[in-house]
């Protein structure tokens, strides 16, 4: 069974995940009170498998803690590139849908390049929470080019051109706006020839603001239950959890995280 280490183990809310998790037989949770640096070297130095942390820290505080003992994961980038970390949050839906966003959590403003980055760790992780192919909608005031022209839409469509030329089995399209990535109507109207529009089940903002301000919609008028977020990019499986996370996105964070171990 899965070692899930969380270092805030003071938190009520984390105890009773925690307990919940052990009864269930999810994991093994280790409820270890120790700061970020070292809770990240116990990660790092395998007496855990992985780590639900920030409830009461920042993300940056996670982050950075994550980047400096855990280190990035990847092949070295190329010149002039620097690696990249990212994140995703995974939304429940009343009715059974479940869609995982990013990056509403990390970082800020991606060039094409990092988007492109963006777009396969988190489609990597997706297909392993998911159980199937990602279909991935890049997320824009647009449907390819319905909008006119904007410098934000041709770093989208620079980024997908990016993905398919490295990662062909990567099922990514865009720019398209949310109702055409997820509505079957509006996506087969909209954009016929997607294979991704009205169908897709990742959603990808171009920025942090677009990001975060969607998943907390989704999760405050949207009757969603959110996970994560769960960290992208580092050498071992991270959430950094919300600080308005409740019990129940605790719990099914650690389920969601415990997939990408």
């Amino acid at each position: 069974m899965h070692k899930i280490l969380f270092p805030e183990s003071y938190n009520e809310y984390i105890q009773a995940a925690a307990a919940h998790l052990r009864s269930e037989g999810v994991c093994e949770p280790v409820l270890e009170l120790c700061d970020l640096p070292a809770a990240c070297k116990m990660l790092a130095d395998g007496e855990v498998d992985a780590m639900v942390a920030g409830i009461d820290y920042s993300s940056r505080d996670v982050i950075l803690a994550c980047r400096d003992v855990l280190g990035m994961a990847g092949p070295e980038p190329a010149p002039g590139e620097k690696k990249i970390f990212s994140s995703l949050f995974v939304a429940d839906f009343p009715d059974g849908r479940r869609i995982i966003l990013g990056d509403g959590a990390t970082c800020k403003n991606p060039t094409e390049m990092q988007l492109a980055d963006i777009v396969e760790l988190i489609n990597d992780a997706a297909s392993r929470i998911f159980g199937e192919d990602p279909r991935i909608a890049m997320l824009s005031f647009s449907t390819f080019g319905s909008g006119g022209s904007d410098p934000s839409m041709d770093k989208i469509r620079d980024a997908i051109s990016l993905v398919r030329n490295r990662r062909p089995d990567i099922l990514v399209d865009g720019e398209m706006q949310l109702d055409a990535a997820v509505n079957e109507r509006v996506g087969s109207k909209k954009a016929p020839e997607s294979s991704v529009a009205g169908r897709a089940n990742v959603l990808i903002t171009p920025d942090i603001n677009s990001g975060n301000i969607l998943y907390k919609s989704i999760e405050q008028f949207g009757g969603a239950h959110v996970a994560g977020p769960i960290l992208l990019g580092f050498n071992r499986p991270v959430s950094d959890l919300s600080r308005g996370s409740t019990v129940e996105d605790i719990v099914l964070t650690t389920e969601c995280l415990i997939k990408l171990i």
